[in-house]
């Protein structure tokens, strides 16, 4: 019997090098000329996406990978998928892979939806024969049918995910890799993807590893757990104690008020600082119960066009449960492909209020550009109650419902 781990990671390190074309109209004669210089010896440093990373996965088992933007995550999942080369170490593979990376990754924009079902199990190795007897499956679990014949290129980002999940799921492969990108489309396929996921690891022995920021889904759906920072293995088990590290971790690296960035002028769109606010106004980390909050947000547009993106405002708290997601589109949906050149700020505020509001305990609050994910902000904050003009109650929320009691037969 072979009892060897389908995935083996073997002290992988990934490094790329920075600051090397800061001309994008530079000749070949000008790299040459200062390949050897010692001013790009200066500007050229090396950043460390993965550190020697290693752990193993077993045939099916649903392991989650977890971390803060930037903590090599996906690096990580485009090794494995033979996307990218790691710059040491090796990954061990026992099967045929899968994946679902990135919206659109594997398709080819110009052909339709039908043409890009036989084009992805070509690139899979499979004969046209066995794509053809699970192509009514595929059609139907994206539940697309009315969109095949349309070239990809034309189908939405949430259209994409459908059809891109469906190929990868039902075309059987022995390792399935899932990064962030469920997170866009509707709640409805979400969940039914998610009991896919599930339905696949259990039923047919497959292998899913699953990157998400959703702990409440990793925690769900995944056997173990991995916890990457600064692109190295932080801590490794049974899922329930690896979140509970990650949350340790994030709480205890984020106990400021205010936070600044330093400006990058490469970017085309960027934080510039984020502070969290009490209900007068003054920087604060702890919330009195039932009174609102704020978080102000900084940042600058670059370039002589709009750019498009928006503004990601989620909170946990302390076991890793989502308590909130909120968008700056939500109230204007317009503004996500308007925002012209120039510096912005922009407030969110949360009501905290008492018919509704956050119970007493410890949160983290994380903001950042959804379309940048290298540089995010996270605060831990607390709600108290000093006076206990609220009864605590179990829940993540408070809430003032009322009662109505009567006697019968009065």
């Amino acid at each position: 019997m072979n009892t060897k781990p389908i995935i083996e990671i073997r002290s992988i390190s990934k490094s790329y090098r920075i600051g090397e074309a800061k001309d994008y109209y530079s000749t070949l004669r000008d790299s040459m000329g200062t390949l050897f210089s010692k001013k790009a010896r200066q500007d050229s440093s090396v950043f460390w996406a993965l550190k020697d990373v290693s752990f193993s996965v077993q045939a099916g088992e649903i392991v989650g990978v977890i971390g803060r933007n930037g903590a090599g995550k996906s690096t990580l999942l485009k090794i494995l998928n033979r996307i990218t080369e790691p710059t040491s170490g090796e990954a061990v593979i026992r099967g045929k892979i899968s994946s679902l990376l990135e919206v659109g990754t594997g398709f080819h924009p110009e052909l339709t939806g039908r043409e890009n079902i036989y084009f992805a199990g070509a690139i899979l190795g499979m004969k046209r024969k066995e794509i053809a007897s699970k192509f009514d499956e595929i059609v139907q679990f994206a539940e697309m049918q009315q969109f095949l014949d349309t070239p990809v290129k034309r189908y939405s980002s949430g259209m994409q995910v459908r059809l891109a999940f469906s190929v990868a799921v039902h075309m059987e492969p022995d390792i399935l890799l899932i990064d962030e990108v469920l997170a866009v489309g509707d709640l409805a396929f979400q969940r039914k993807c998610l009991s896919k996921i599930h339905e696949t690891a259990r039923r047919d022995g497959r292998t899913i590893l699953f990157v998400s920021h959703n702990l409440d889904v990793v925690q769900s759906l995944c056997d173990r757990c991995v916890f990457l920072e600064y692109g190295q293995v932080q801590s490794v088990g049974p899922t329930e104690d690896v979140i509970r590290a990650y949350m340790a971790r994030m709480n205890s690296a984020a106990s400021e008020s205010r936070i600044d960035f330093p400006s990058d002028e490469t970017k085309m769109f960027e934080l510039s600082s984020v502070m969290l606010r009490d209900s007068e106004g003054a920087p604060e980390t702890v919330i009195e119960a039932g009174k609102p909050f704020s978080i102000e947000v900084e940042y600058i547009v670059r370039g002589t066009e709009p750019s498009a993106f928006w503004l990601v405002a989620q909170c946990m708290n302390e076991n890793g449960t989502m308590v909130f997601g909120s968008i700056d589109t939500d109230n204007n949906p317009t503004l996500t492909k308007n925002r012209m050149p120039g510096s912005y700020r922009a407030i969110f505020t949360f009501p905290n209020s008492g018919d509704l509001g956050l119970n007493v305990g410890d949160y983290t609050l994380t903001i950042r550009i959804h379309q940048d994910p290298t540089r995010e902000a996270i605060f831990s904050f607390r709600i108290e109650d000093d006076i206990d003009k609220y009864i605590h109650r179990a829940g993540v929320v408070f809430t003032s419902a009322q009662w109505r009691v009567s006697r019968l037969g009065e």
